[in-house]
């Protein structure tokens, strides 16, 4: 990465898609409209994973969104422009309809991905029916270098090689690809391991996820705030040189250290404009600063047709089947609190960097019940309760342990 080109060293493939995002993102107004939607299709999956968000289970919940139902909920997406849908679960793939839905979206107008899970579902054959039926990205999980980690994390054994093997014929087939990495204890030492994998599969992005306790994922399972502030630096250095694109997923401050290390790199008093996944940054008043968070530039639509912030702050402020999901998302109380920056509280409010950060809004809730209280993964905020300086409610000693890592160590 350098200053004149942002794209030099990324691959033709993830340079195009990179300068794509980096130009639609610009023309969205997250107070209208998200840049992006996930929606959960549905609740299955045949995987119960130690850190699931959803929860899913083995099977459909008799209350999903019936597929003209989901029709008329890609309908009223439209009054956003065209977002990116992202279609999830649960395992997606579980959904019979599931092929009918893209097409439809597609149609629509809509820039369509979708992350199934590393099941027998995704054949060579469904993935060119992904494609044929307007899907431009897929994104899988490998969470380790290893299958011994990975199998054990997802709790399926062979599912590191089965995800590898549908990596590899996604891009063969021509899909983008994109891998997920949900950091944890029990994986944060092997990341440098994990760069060769990335490579290997020809991803355009590795989305790298923080982990959030909600669903099945637990809060002792964090890595401390100093060891996020680490990984952030790490992650910065890789992206000046791999060749995929590099996103903190559920860890907004990494677009601090990110801006910190290259004010740096410019000099001192310089200005500098700067843009990666999710965010975009420029110095002086009245200029173009902004990334996406919990309902400020992201929605979420549950199987059963909740209209939550993110699946990672599991409050709903609506149902599509009874509500304008256009409506909720620009007027619900919950929604607007999100993209008010003087609704925050503690450090995250007074922050200079809360305008393109402001903290990840789930993990504020998961750990402190408050989903405006100041994210405890970031160091800035874990310095200003070590100096007595800030004190949320749900500051108990196992969350003090937690944030500066002094929990007591893993089993196995």
């Amino acid at each position: 990465m350098n200053a004149s080109d942002p794209y030099a060293n990324l691959s033709p493939e993830a340079a195009q898609e990179r300068r794509i995002h980096d130009r639609r993102y610009g023309e969205v107004d997250f107070n209208k409209a998200p840049f992006t939607i996930a929606w959960e299709i549905t609740h299955a999956c045949a995987y119960a994973c130690k850190h699931c968000r959803a929860n899913a289970q083995p099977q459909r919940h008799p209350l999903e969104l019936t597929t003209e139902e989901g029709f008329r909920l890609i309908d009223q997406m439209v009054g956003f422009g065209h977002p990116i849908l992202i279609f999830t679960g649960g395992d997606p793939m579980m959904r019979p309809d599931l092929f009918d839905l893209i097409a439809y979206a597609t149609e629509k107008g809509l820039r369509c991905s979708l992350t199934p899970t590393a099941t027998a579902l995704p054949t060579v054959k469904r993935l060119r029916k992904a494609k044929e039926a307007g899907i431009r990205r897929i994104a899988l999980s490998l969470d380790a270098p290893t299958p011994a980690v990975h199998d054990d994390f997802r709790g399926v054994a062979g599912s590191w090689q089965r995800t590898m093997n549908i990596l590899h014929n996604a891009h063969e087939v021509g899909l983008s690809v994109q891998v997920n990495t949900t950091v944890t204890r029990f994986n944060v030492d092997l990341l440098p391991q994990m760069v060769p994998f990335i490579e290997e599969v020809g991803a355009v992005q590795w989305s790298v996820f923080f982990l959030v306790p909600t669903g099945r994922a637990q809060a002792q399972w964090m890595i401390s705030a100093q060891e996020h502030e680490r990984v952030f630096n790490w992650l910065y250095d890789l992206s000046k040189e791999a060749p995929f694109d590099i996103k903190a997923t559920a860890a907004p401050m990494y677009r601090r250290v990110s801006i910190e290390r290259r004010k740096a790199e410019v000099g001192e008093g310089k200005p500098i404009t700067f843009q990666g996944a999710g965010f975009q940054y420029a110095d002086g008043l009245n200029r173009p600063t902004k990334g996406v968070n919990d309902g400020n530039g992201f929605l979420f639509i549950s199987h059963l047709g909740e209209i939550m912030p993110s699946g990672f702050l599991p409050i709903s402020a609506g149902n599509v089947r009874k509500d304008n999901v256009v409506e909720v998302y620009r007027n619900a109380p919950l929604f607007r609190d999100l993209r008010d920056p003087d609704k925050l509280k503690g450090p995250c409010r007074t922050c200079p960097y809360r305008d393109v950060c402001g903290g990840q809004r789930g993990r504020a809730y998961g750990v402190f019940g408050d989903y405006l209280a100041s994210d405890p993964a970031c160091v800035l905020v874990a310095e200003a309760i070590k100096r007595g300086e800030y004190t949320p409610e749900g500051l108990t000693p196992q969350v003090r342990e937690i944030i500066f890592g002094e929990n007591a160590p893993l089993e196995g």
